[in-house]
């Protein structure tokens, strides 16, 4: 076998962004295919500068320690270290032990990385790390050939019935599992000598891949997607809809394994810290929700709040809602109650809920130790001077500890005029931003501590600290806090407080619609909505009075998952899994937006004067109601016409429709207009479905209806983009839908509604979903169209 060993001088290596020669690339690729990758993965590996000059020193240490070139198992292992390992300081530690063999196996890698997660301070302890990686244990062929006989009596019966169709992967994963550090390939060979030993050599049978099972039946497949439909609906926000949402949180630490996030600072009480923190957890993650009680929420905070309350579900863990009340001039009473009303009706109960307000006397005493440590100081800018990207430094910033404590009593004790003086933090966020305001002067009565205070912490001060304090594990939030993200873990470990991880992820944005509380605020004083709640905006209160159902919501949250990327979805996607929801839901009812009077000249004397009609037509489970039938009825006028072109298939003079439920087929017989000539009413004769053709097509109608108000709601802005300067230069109002609410004030709807509740929900038939708007009254109801039937018929 051919040996080449380098010198570290023999093989240099070009500083990055430096091309390499064709001679050294040559040297590289002979160095990396000669520890065991292939030719194509070697050219791909120097591409990458940084793991190139990492993968030779490590091959170049591991040939120095034992004088000749490497094994390509040992090879393996290297590459591993170079691509795995982000303690650099202990590459040498492992490559020792690989190339001297005490670690020789991918799993004894594996577990020698995450103890090195587990205890990141040097130095290590060494006896612990080699009981750790098992190093020394030696795995003999009789153990291995003792453990695969024990497993395979478990499996036994399953081999004999299905022979070499049966499933080797878990016989093998359960070896695995008795014997961490045997070899693979020894386990592997053992296994496939023992079965063979019990089923003999294949036979014909044997080699023939099995049969897929037949394919369902149309009929089978419905009853199975209806089943699959109504287990969601039953629990939509069950465990597996928790699991769906969390997309790339999948990669997120288990508690008390903070340290191993990138870019967590670990200090040397870190761990003393974490061990506390488990002690008062139990290991258990904690998340926390919190919005700011100065508006209503938005489809945004849906996601945030699936996200949150639902990744802690999914792990047995708790959520707080808590309420970042540190600007008690937007508070409101209002907002508090409708953050809490939106959280429950999308089925999330807080474990607690709590205020930043609860925490401010701890916030402060943290503020005077931070100024003791030199690390605060009280600064005179003005905020207009301390704006914008590059704002001049603070003259004040090396100001004395002691006159910094002395300024800072006397801003809380409302000495200084607001403006005068701030609290500033000696930190620089990660957007480049220097020394962040912890405290500001607010001369304004707090919702909850009324006069107590007139200092008030801001977010970049309190949202770390009120984490620590409660514990949080995950501290989840948007990507325009990821600027933040240095500064959080800056003032926890300033303060020597426990240190929570913050992971941000990418908002949920929607087309056609504003979510800012200003540009709401704007468009309800121009008179263009009525409220937060107007039913085209995309407030959750909006959208609930709307009709949109919380497991929709709910649904549509999980299916766009959580990514890092920002995302901006179409609205037809929520509105897809409201019409899933509803349809399996929503009680049916026949109504007419346009009615037209129907009189029956020979109404049968034996029809029935009561039909009954089914709740939910594919769901018998749910009951039906009854609507009256009489000789005078009313039906859709756009379900008449005189004449018809050749596909509509609807009533003509000449062409007779029948009528769902009853079994009449009308005919028309006369025709009466007004005096301008629009049709008034029709004359028309019935006959029973069996004693004519059936008709092309059944249209529904209303007996005895009640008068209902309907609003019809379409896109609220024209463009996709609003806020976009350039699709409307003339600005999101301008840029308002003049036809995006009609309203219908003498829509007929048959009786079966006329004791519903507000926010109940309907289909009307062929028509659209509705539900109850809450301006109803118990003698006029008023119906807000949630969403068309079918997409198609939303964008037309």
């Amino acid at each position: 076998m051919f040996e080449m060993v380098f010198s570290a001088d023999e093989l240099p290596l070009p500083t990055m962004h430096s091309n390499l020669s064709n001679n050294m690339a040559d040297n590289l690729v002979q160095l990396f295919t000669g520890i065991g990758l292939s030719e194509q993965k070697a050219k791909e590996t120097i591409k990458n500068e940084g793991l190139a000059e990492d993968l030779r020193k490590i091959v170049i240490e591991a040939q120095n320690k034992i004088g000749s070139s490497v094994e390509k198992t040992v090879g393996t292992l290297l590459y591993n270290i170079a691509t795995r390992l982000k303690q650099k300081s202990r590459s040498s530690l492992l490559v020792e032990y690989i190339a001297t063999k005490k670690i020789s196996s991918e799993a004894q890698l594996t577990a020698a990385f995450d103890y090195f997660k587990s205890n990141p301070l040097d130095p290590i302890d060494i006896s612990a790390f080699e009981a750790a990686c098992g190093v020394g244990v030696v795995v003999t062929p009789e153990q291995i050939e003792e453990v695969v006989e024990e497993v395979l009596k478990k499996h036994k019966d399953g081999l004999i019935e299905q022979r070499y169709h049966y499933g080797v992967g878990s016989i093998m994963g359960e070896v695995r599992s008795k014997l961490k550090w045997a070899d693979g390939r020894g386990i592997k060979n053992e296994v496939d000598m023992q079965i063979l030993d019990l089923l003999g050599p294949k036979t014909d049978a044997d080699k023939q891949k099995p049969q897929k099972a037949k394919p369902q039946t149309q009929s089978k497949k419905e009853e199975t997607k209806k089943a699959e439909v109504e287990k969601e609906l039953a629990s939509p926000m069950d465990s597996k809809t928790d699991y769906q949402i969390m997309g790339d949180a999948i990669k997120f630490h288990k508690p008390g394994e903070n340290y191993t996030t990138e870019g967590y600072v670990v200090t040397p009480k870190t761990m003393k810290l974490m061990k506390k923190h488990l002690e008062e957890t139990g290991g258990q993650i904690r998340t926390r929700f919190p919005p700011e009680p100065n508006g209503i929420l938005h489809i945004g905070h849906a996601k945030a709040i699936n996200f949150n309350f639902g990744y802690a579900r999914a792990h047995d863990g708790i959520c707080f809602l808590r309420y970042d009340d540190t600007n008690p001039e937007k508070e409101e009473e209002r907002f508090f109650r409708g953050i809490l009303e939106m959280v429950e009706w999308l089925g999330y109960t807080p474990y607690k809920t709590t205020h930043a307000s609860d925490y401010f006397h701890e916030l402060y005493a943290w503020a005077i130790e931070l100024i003791k440590r030199g690390l605060a100081y009280v600064c005179h800018q003005k905020q207009e001077e301390i704006k914008g990207r590059n704002p001049p430094p603070s003259p004040w910033r090396d100001r004395p500890v002691e006159e910094s404590l002395t300024l800072f009593e006397d801003m809380k004790k409302g000495k200084l005029e607001e403006g005068e003086a701030t609290l500033r933090m000696k930190t620089i966020l990660e957007d480049g931003k220097m020394d962040p305001v912890a405290y500001r002067i607010k001369y304004t009565p707090h919702h909850r501590t009324k006069d107590e205070w007139c200092i008030y912490p801001t977010y970049d001060y309190t949202h770390c600290l009120c984490d620590s304090i409660e514990n949080i594990t995950h501290s989840l939030c948007t990507k325009e806090f990821q600027s933040r993200r240095s500064s959080y873990y800056w003032l926890c470990n300033a303060l020597d407080a426990y240190c929570p991880v913050q992971w941000e992820y990418g908002r949920l944005n929607i087309s056609y619609t504003v979510v800012s509380k200003r540009k709401i605020g704007k468009l309800i004083s121009a008179g263009l909505i009525r409220d937060w709640d107007d039913p085209r905006l995309f407030t959750l209160t909006a959208l609930r009075r709307r009709g949109f159902p919380a497991e929709a919501i709910n649904i549509f949250c999980s299916k766009v998952g959580v990514t890092m990327a920002q995302v901006t979805i179409d609205p037809s996607m929520l509105e897809s899994c409201v019409r899933d929801v509803l349809n399996n839901t929503a009680k049916r009812a026949m109504a007419t937006l346009e009615p037209l009077k129907v009189t029956i000249t020979n109404f049968p004397s034996d029809a029935p004067n009561k039909v009954d009609v089914p709740n939910i037509p594919h769901d018998a489970s749910k009951g039906s109601h009854t609507v009256p039938f009489e000789s005078t009825i009313y039906i859709e006028r756009e379900d008449f016409r005189e004449t018809a072109e050749k596909n509509y298939r609807r009533l003509t003079t000449n062409q007779p429709v029948g009528l769902k439920y009853v079994g009449y087929v009308i005919c028309v017989e006369d025709i009466i207009k007004n005096n301008s000539g629009k049709i008034t009413e029709l004359k028309v004769t019935c006959k029973a479905l069996g004693e004519t053709d059936k008709p092309k097509s059944f249209i529904h109608w209303i007996s005895k209806p009640i008068t209902c108000e309907i609003r019809l709601y379409d896109r609220l802005f024209e463009h996709k983009n609003p806020e976009d300067p350039n699709e409307v230069p003339g600005g999101f109002v301008s840029d308002c839908n003049k036809d995006s609410l009609t309203v219908i004030y003498d829509a007929l709807v048959d009786q079966s509604v006329k004791k519903a509740k507000q926010f109940e929900k309907f289909q009307f038939e062929r028509i659209g979903f509705f539900s109850v708007d809450p301006d109803s009254t118990e003698d006029h109801l008023v119906f807000n169209r949630t969403v068309t039937l079918r997409e198609d018929a939303a964008k037309s």
